[in-house]
């Protein structure tokens, strides 16, 4: 079972909550531009890669289009002790795709082995995997999925859609046995792991179990539900102080930050999980009203216990 990347949303902070509710067998990072790790936007990239030691095993993510980033990219990842290295083939984002990288690659089968064998050769003794959809405006399984098969990856992470379909319609599970046939064919050594629509840790296993997959990533259904992976359902009253210890862990993860006069606006990047964390219990709405305005956590502490009281 593996936590989903997903840009903005699964950052340090968010990945340490799931250590203590429920951790997932391997830990995904944010994507991060393999150019942009030598660029002037080297610090920020270098800090969405930050991690806890206890975070492990966990894959750095990166997108790009230049297999020369990719192979020095790699090498990085290893020097900050990585324990795998991903390369983002289905990210949908039109400023992604622009330059070539993301669901872009699915159109360029020869840049995408490429990077595929930079990344390996910077890699050294890290694994590489892929991340990737079923194909671009349409479903192109032998044909694409089989071009990554062939660069024998450590693992491949299928998200049943195609680039078009993005993540509204419904995901093509019933491609899988196809997927695992294709790949006992080409590579059998390559793990596979599905993505799309799993709502829960049940759903998860019974969907690798029914289809014979080595995994299962989860994305949207984790968020703000650190419980996932443990399989238990929390109480609106622990859904409520996991909001604070949230915060709190996320100032702790910007505590540089927290120094600058407008940390607020930093702080309010985390006001989506807050939003997340407060569903489905009576008042909800009224409290995730409150909860939009805070400026710290000081506040958001103050609101949490009033509502609770």
């Amino acid at each position: 079972m593996a936590l989903a990347p997903m840009s903005g949303v699964t950052d340090e902070a968010f990945r340490l909550m799931f250590l203590k509710y429920g951790q997932p067998d391997v830990f995904w990072t944010e994507f991060v531009s393999a150019e942009g790790l030598f660029s002037r936007g080297r610090k920020f990239c270098l800090k969405i890669l930050e991690h806890s030691p206890k975070e492990k095993p966990i894959v750095a993510q990166l997108f790009g289009a230049t297999f020369a980033d990719f192979e020095r990219s790699a090498k990085l990842m290893a020097e900050l002790g990585f324990d795998g290295i991903d390369i983002n083939m289905g990210c949908p984002d039109i400023n992604i795709e622009k330059k070539g990288g993301g669901a872009a690659l699915i159109k360029n089968f020869q840049l995408a082995k490429e990077i595929i064998r930079a990344t390996k050769k910077g890699a050294g003794k890290l694994p590489v995997s892929v991340k990737t959809r079923i194909g671009y405006n349409k479903i192109q399984v032998k044909e694409w999925i089989g071009v990554i098969l062939e660069e024998e990856p450590a693992v491949i992470t299928v998200h049943f859609r195609t680039r078009d379909e993005l993540y509204f319609s419904k995901a093509h599970w019933e491609l899988a046995r196809e997927i695992v046939e294709l790949r006992n064919k080409i590579s059998p050594k390559t793990l596979l792991l599905g993505n799309g629509d799993v709502k829960s840790l049940e759903e998860a296993k019974k969907l690798a179990e029914e289809k014979g997959l080595d995994g299962i990533m989860v994305g949207r259904a984790v968020v703000g539900d650190p419980w996932f992976f443990g399989g238990k359902v929390p109480s609106v009253t622990e859904k409520l102080k996991a909001i604070v210890e949230h915060a709190k862990i996320f100032d702790k993860c910007h505590k540089e930050e927290r120094k600058e006069k407008n940390y607020h606006k930093k702080f309010a990047s985390i006001k989506k999980h807050f939003h997340a964390y407060a569903k489905d219990f009576r008042g909800a709405k009224e409290l995730r009203d409150e909860l939009m305005k805070v400026k710290n956590t000081a506040e958001t502490k103050a609101v949490i216990e009033k509502f609770l009281k």
